[in-house]
């Protein structure tokens, strides 16, 4: 959705929240590119980012209590990954109500996994502004149950550990990370990173608003690319 339709329905998606809004603008903000200028989604998009990980911590830490902190961190973070985040926007229909410049809308900026699962993270600040902690948890209690009813902490690596076993296996060095780029203010960085592979030519570069989360997703596409 470009911002000249934003009037078309991005409150649709409440439906498939399965919560109504009591202030219907912030809902409209949090799917706010910033492509559109001010006011977006991105100060939304910080505070979501830090209660969907302590909620999720909540409900691990609940549901496992025999598992140690290493396990819950692991499960945590598979649960959060931008991979999971822009999989679960998608299923609730993310790209047909996101308001974006045309510039990002002729670039197919809607189905980019970056951008919805900011944008989901976006959401659930505005679900803690609305309605608090326990709108937050109603919402995502329903969203993650078969997330939480099938993942199995034993089969659970983290991209880089992973990464460093396939090179392994082949006898090739080690993988160089390096970042590239770092923007934005001091509150909210966003770091971009190269992953140098040996054998590969083009290094695989991914981002992140922290140095660690651009690393892993950067493993995470070389080791796609190595299993191919």
């Amino acid at each position: 959705m470009s911002s000249d339709s934003a009037a078309s329905e991005p409150l649709a998606l409440e439906k498939n929240l399965r919560y109504k809004f009591k202030d219907t603008g912030i809902l409209a903000q949090a799917l706010s590119h910033r492509s559109v200028g001010s006011p977006n989604n991105e100060r939304l998009e910080y505070l979501g980012d830090s209660i969907l990980g302590y909620v999720i911590a909540e409900f691990l830490y609940h549901r496992f209590p025999e598992l140690p902190e290493g396990d819950l961190t692991k499960m945590r973070a598979a649960l959060v990954c931008q991979k999971t985040l822009s999989s679960l926007a998608r299923e609730l229909d993310f790209q047909a109500h996101l308001i974006m410049g045309s510039g990002e809308v002729k670039s197919g900026g809607c189905n980019r996994d970056s951008i919805l699962s900011d944008a989901f993270e976006a959401v659930v600040g505005a679900l803690y502004l609305d309605g608090g902690m326990s709108a937050v948890k109603h919402v995502l209690e329903k969203l993650y149950q078969e997330l939480l009813e099938t993942i199995k902490p034993a089969e659970l690596k983290d991209s880089k550990t992973l990464l460093q076993e396939v090179l392994q296996k082949q006898e090739l060095p080690l993988p160089v990370y390096q970042v590239i780029e770092q923007s934005g203010q001091a509150h909210r960085l966003t770091f971009t990173v190269s992953c140098t592979v040996p054998g590969i030519e083009s290094a695989f570069i991914a981002t992140g608003n922290s140095r660690k989360k651009a690393e892993q997703s950067a493993a995470a596409l070389a080791v796609e690319a190595l299993n191919q």
